[in-house]
């Protein structure tokens, strides 16, 4: 085995849609080493309001992780892929990963986007449609969705908040 392959690096691993605490805990079971980062939002229900812990990037998870622990995390089941660029495995320098560690001990106000644009692909994951894939037609500067589905051969379209749909990558 070479020196490449036992050297630890971070990668960053994309997981199925609201599986990150699920793949934190897969991984950390296989004693690899992992890093989630987390913050506390205010989600808002119809008759209550709450701080939820979510995950800072929906979908992913980083791993410090040889190349061969790299692909034993790849076979969880909460695991989609390894992120990838020009068709290698991406490997996340260590002061990115440092920065965000930093930011998060330090309580910074930290904001989501989920950088969901008109012509995105989102697939909805609550309510009437929740499962159903539309195409973004519209964002308010309220943050509301306009989300084109085709039903029966119809066209519908539906006014969603952000955090009803993900963006599917395409």
């Amino acid at each position: 085995m070479n020196t490449e392959q036992q050297e630890k690096k971070w990668f960053a691993l994309y997981t199925k849609p609201r599986h990150e605490f699920k793949a934190e805990e897969q991984i950390n079971k296989l004693s690899i080493e992992c890093f989630l980062p987390k913050i506390n939002v205010k989600r808002k229900w119809k008759d209550r309001k709450k701080n939820v812990e979510t995950a800072l990037f929906t979908s992913y998870i980083f791993i410090h992780a040889t190349e061969i622990e790299r692909r034993y995390a790849l076979a969880l089941d909460s695991i989609v892929k390894t992120v990838c660029f020009n068709g290698k495995p991406a490997v996340i320098p260590n002061d990115e990963i440092e920065s965000i560690k930093i930011l998060l001990e330090n309580k910074a106000d930290v904001y989501l986007t989920d950088n969901i644009k008109r012509g995105n692909k989102v697939k909805i994951i609550e309510g009437p449609f929740k499962d159903a894939i539309g195409t973004v037609l519209n964002v308010n500067s309220e943050n509301w969705l306009y989300v084109s589905i085709e039903v029966l051969q119809r066209t519908v379209s539906v006014k969603l908040t952000k955090d009803c749909v993900y963006r599917l990558m395409e």
